[in-house]
């Protein structure tokens, strides 16, 4: 694998810091079934640019904390052209990482891709719990006749019986993904929007405690009125601080060992959209190695 070097790659640190890597960002531009804004191809490049103006000391853990975790950035490859193909080459590729006892975290690329990143996972991991940001369900079994749709992604996911669901912010499902919801109650747990002033914390982590949990980060999850540069945005989302404490409070209860970020479609002179996606992924990485000495 190649690496960019530490002021190209994310965070576009110095080249001194020699610490070695234990998170290994991947770019993953997928655009395959897009079905009404597209450019999530530019997602990655987009995030990583901005990545070089996120500020690096965290005011909320008191310290840079790439410097005690190590970050490096796979250089940009070009993705398969089928989507099968393209899933698969995520699959091998968060397998090597995880041979190599590494944490991956993929940028995004529509979110079909999140059902071949995690086949790795749960090879190595036995049972999965996913955690889900999203404005949509995506438990569609198919959408326009393609069952790796984006709008399919958590459905195939739960294709495998090992992984089990925790979705925040859903508003948006169609009436096909009922029954699949309600026929698997048992491992499907949403907190939907709509009903975010009486969502149960310390019920998610009785929930979410002492798992394995892979994080899947849709950007249309947050309120479009932050975020807007994403194919499908939906009004009634989430908001930055109520995001943070979600994820916090899963890597303070969970284990977090691995994660994507996608469908990003950056607009053209509205990088802010870019450098939010980007403080996300470096929240994401820094919660997630914070607590590990703790449990």
């Amino acid at each position: 694998m190649i690496y960019l070097s530490n002021k190209k790659g994310f965070l576009g640190t110095d080249n001194i810091s020699n610490k070695k890597e234990n998170v290994v960002v991947v770019p993953f531009g997928l655009e395959k079934t897009v079905s009404y804004g597209g450019g999530t191809s530019k997602g990655p490049k987009e995030i990583i640019k901005a990545s070089h103006q996120v500020e690096l000391f965290d005011e909320d853990l008191n310290k840079e904390p790439y410097k005690h975790i190590g970050i490096k950035t796979l250089k940009p490859f070009p993705i398969k052209k089928n989507i099968t193909d393209a899933l698969k080459q995520i699959e091998n590729i968060n397998k090597a990482l995880l041979d190599k006892k590494k944490f991956p975290l993929v940028l995004g690329g529509e979110h079909s891709l999140t059902a071949g990143a995690i086949k790795p996972f749960i090879k190595k991991f036995g049972k999965i719990c996913l955690l889900h940001f999203d404005a949509h369900a995506d438990l569609r079994n198919s959408y326009n006749g393609n069952k790796f749709s984006h709008a399919s992604a958590i459905r195939r996911c739960l294709d495998n019986s090992n992984v089990s669901l925790i979705s925040f912010g859903i508003r948006n499902i169609s009436s096909s993904e009922i029954p699949f919801m309600k026929k698997n109650k048992k491992r499907i747990k949403i907190y939907w929007a709509k009903d975010k002033s009486k969502w149960n914390l310390n019920e998610f982590k009785k929930i979410i405690k002492n798992k394995k949990v892979y994080l899947t980060f849709d950007v249309d999850g947050l309120d479009l009125s932050i975020m807007p540069a994403t194919g499908t945005p939906e009004p009634g989302g989430l908001f930055w601080n109520e995001t943070m404490n979600i994820i916090k409070t899963a890597a303070k209860f969970s284990q977090i060992v691995g994660a994507d970020v996608n469908e990003l479609s950056p607009i053209k002179g509205f990088d802010s959209y870019n450098f939010l996606a980007a403080k996300l992924v470096y929240k994401i990485i820094s919660y997630s190695f914070e607590f590990k000495k703790a449990k």
